[in-house]
């Protein structure tokens, strides 16, 4: 159970997404059932299965992708931007974004009452950081490893780690906004985002701040990162009957014909507060973290049990939020489009919480890896708040051995609470419950 029974509510939103860069037009995005999966442009995709994904094409890391930003400000983030690797530059964007949302001004807080916890995938270095390094070892056409202490290691830019360190994001939000309160950082892959809205809530609860920053960043269209996922896991192909070769089509969640998970990438980043500092500065409250959960199962093979850890953590966040199953309103589901994965968060959710209704904004955009979590979030933040949940993109023929109550259409209502989903391939699932405030 929660120490405390301070309130902690929603005051800001930041994403990055394949479907924009603000609630508004993700919101839009999904009424309009419109994807954000298409052919990749980042990175040469040839000799993969998949050359498509949910990229957020439209971030550049110009300095406009950051917000409205004052001079010192926009100044800090440019010259930082050299030890930023694409995670770190979406990351930091969409908590610029949530901060800017949340109304809060430099000089306007206590910094000591102000934190962050960033959660994200492992995040890897790009092959051409040691392009230039390995050059020098080829003296005969063919890479000499004995070269590279005297001749390769030189080439490699000195700072180069400090673009992929995992603690970056929070780090460099903090810096630049003069945070001085706690910090943390996960790396849970697609769990990290529900765990650091935990984690930022139970020390708001503490009373160890006041408001914390909170969220994750990932990007799985990387050229190593998507050797790594097509050798781990099941990858969509858009080469079916059912997705007729259109990539919109390919990330089918619960869908009879589902074949795999989509590439992408994206950040989300939420401002909390508690409500009693969030109504004394009239605040806009979006909503209200009621609980969460988290449970990690896999067999001693290291083989993942989704639906066990799933429903520890189900029922962990509905302990914690004092809630009962009939009381929440909508589930946002994973839904990876997974084969095994699908099924077995279907007959978790049926288990703990029965037909409640269950959508999934991954078949919009795809898994953005650990960026997934809050930006899902917002989408079911929006629904709420428009009391209409949208339904799940390309599930034309519903899994019999999914059995849930999916989203078909409109006419389904999100109620006033919902679940927020996530789990990682080796079994780490995550949930936070959220409330109208």
């Amino acid at each position: 159970m929660t120490s405390s029974n301070r309130r902690v509510v929603i005051t800001g939103l930041g994403l990055i997404s394949p479907l924009g860069h603000c609630a508004t037009s993700l919101w839009e995005a999904l009424v309009a059932g419109t994807s954000g999966v298409r052919p990749i442009q980042a990175i040469p995709m040839g000799h993969f299965q998949a050359e498509f994904g949910g990229e957020c094409q439209d971030f550049t890391a110009d300095i406009a992708n950051f917000g409205t930003l004052e001079k010192k400000l926009q100044r800090s983030i440019k010259k930082g931007m050299k030890l930023m690797c694409r995670d770190i530059q979406l990351g930091v964007a969409a908590a610029q974004l949530a901060l800017a949302d949340s109304g809060l001004e430099p000089g306007s807080f206590d910094p000591t009452r102000i934190g962050t916890v960033f959660g994200s995938d492992y995040i890897m270095t790009s092959p051409g950081e040691f392009a230039a390094g390995i050059q020098k070892c080829m003296p005969n056409s063919d890479f000499d490893f004995s070269h590279w202490g005297e001749n390769g290691i030189s080439q490699v830019e000195p700072l180069w780690l400090l673009k992929y360190l995992p603690n970056m994001p929070a780090s460099h939000v903090a810096i630049y906004n003069d945070l001085r309160g706690p910090s943390n950082s996960l790396t849970m892959r697609e769990a990290s985002a529900n765990l650091a809205i935990a984690e930022a809530t139970t020390i708001i609860q503490r009373g160890n701040a006041d408001l914390m920053i909170a969220g994750a960043t990932g990007s799985r269209i990387h050229p190593l990162r998507a050797v790594h996922l097509a050798l781990q896991e099941q990858l969509a192909d858009c080469n079916t009957d059912a997705a007729g070769g259109d990539p919109a089509k390919a990330c089918r969640p619960f869908d009879s014909n589902r074949n795999g998970a989509v590439l992408g990438e994206g950040s989300g980043i939420v401002v909390l507060e508690s409500h009693e500092s969030a109504t004394a500065r009239n605040a806009t409250i979006y909503g209200e973290i009621a609980g969460y959960g988290s449970s990690s199962v896999a067999n001693i093979q290291g083989v993942a049990d989704y639906q066990s850890a799933i429903t520890n953590s189900i029922l962990g966040a509905l302990e914690t939020s004092r809630l009962d199953p009939s009381q929440i309103g909508h589930v946002h589901a994973h839904g990876s489009s997974g084969y095994r994965c699908d099924e077995e968060e279907a007959k978790a959710i049926s288990k703990t919480l029965g037909q409640v209704p269950v959508t999934a904004a991954k078949s919009y955009f795809g898994n953005l890896g650990a960026g997934s979590g809050v930006v899902e979030l917002v989408a079911s933040l929006f629904a709420m708040k428009n009391q209409k949940l949208f339904p799940i993109l390309n599930c034309d023929d519903p899994d019999s051995n999914c059995p849930i109550n999916v989203v078909h259409s409109w006419a389904q209502s999100p109620g006033n609470s919902f679940i927020n989903l996530n789990v990682t391939p080796v079994g780490q699932a995550s949930s936070v419950v959220v409330k109208a405030a």
